[in-house]
């Protein structure tokens, strides 16, 4: 038995279904053979169906679990989810930037899959402006990718635009996701002015709870055991890809991924 591992946290919020958020994110690093730590955001009442409530975690204590990670079991790369709040999101900023974090993967989840809000108003440009400029890498779906750059996205031409305008505006990496495309389910890594697509089988399953995160979290890891970025997508691709195709059916509405398929 190995006495030591990678290491990943997850900034993000709890999801009582246990499909999304920080439970999707420590199972995919488990799936991985990383060992997860949680800093939780916000607590989330929602299953499959919807959100029924959050509740945020105080800037403080945000700021308290940061600490208490950071300075005992430093992580090789953080993954940062459902940030709700602008304070919130300072507060997460400052202590990377305290910390001097690497490896760090933001999805910008704005909207659940469900359809349901997890953002506030002013969370948006705090995003924009603290956050995602300390990023390695963006994780944005195309609806989350329209928010960003302010182009409508219904081609892969628009991909690109919109992918190129948040790259030179967040000065980071953008990963822009095209499973809500019509006609391709291809995903664009724009980075360094450089664009580079990875074909994507579609799958045709309604169960898509958590997919994002589950992605984000798969680079994260793969980051953390020293792939480069475009190896890190890659693989975490091919894993998401095989939990998609395991078809596991749990709940009334869109439901989540079986993220231990692959564990013996």
């Amino acid at each position: 038995m190995s006495k030591n591992m990678k290491t990943v946290l997850t900034i993000a919020g709890s999801d009582s279904s246990g499909g999304a958020g920080i439970q999707a994110d420590l199972k995919t690093m488990m799936a991985h053979k990383v060992y997860g730590m949680s800093v939780i955001t916000a607590l989330t009442a929602q299953n499959t169906t919807g959100v029924a409530g959050i509740m945020e975690v105080m800037p403080e204590f945000v700021a308290q679990q940061l600490d208490c990670v950071f300075k005992d079991i430093r992580p090789d790369a953080v993954k940062i989810g459902m940030v709700s709040n602008a304070a919130i999101i300072k507060v997460i900023a400052e202590k990377l930037i305290e910390y001097k974090a690497e490896n760090i993967v933001v999805d910008p989840v704005m909207v659940a899959t469900s359809g349901s809000s997890l953002m506030q108003d002013d969370a948006s440009q705090a995003l924009r402006t603290l956050l995602l400029p300390l990023a390695d890498v963006i994780t944005p779906n195309v609806p989350e990718g329209e928010a960003l750059s302010g182009v409508k996205i219904e081609t892969k031409a628009d991909m690109l635009a919109a992918a190129a305008r948040i790259a030179s505006a967040a000065g980071t990496s953008v990963l822009l996701k095209g499973g809500h495309l019509k006609d391709s389910a291809d995903d664009l890594l724009f980075s360094d002015g450089k664009a580079s697509w990875f074909e994507s089988e579609r799958i045709e399953n309604p169960n898509t709870h958590g997919t994002g995160c589950t992605l984000s979290s798969a680079i994260a890891a793969n980051l953390a055991l020293g792939h480069g970025m475009e190896a890190s997508i890659r693989q975490a691709k091919a894993y998401i890809t095989g939990a998609l195709r395991d078809g596991l059916d749990l709940g009334k509405g869109s439901g989540p991924l079986n993220h231990a398929y692959r564990i013996n």
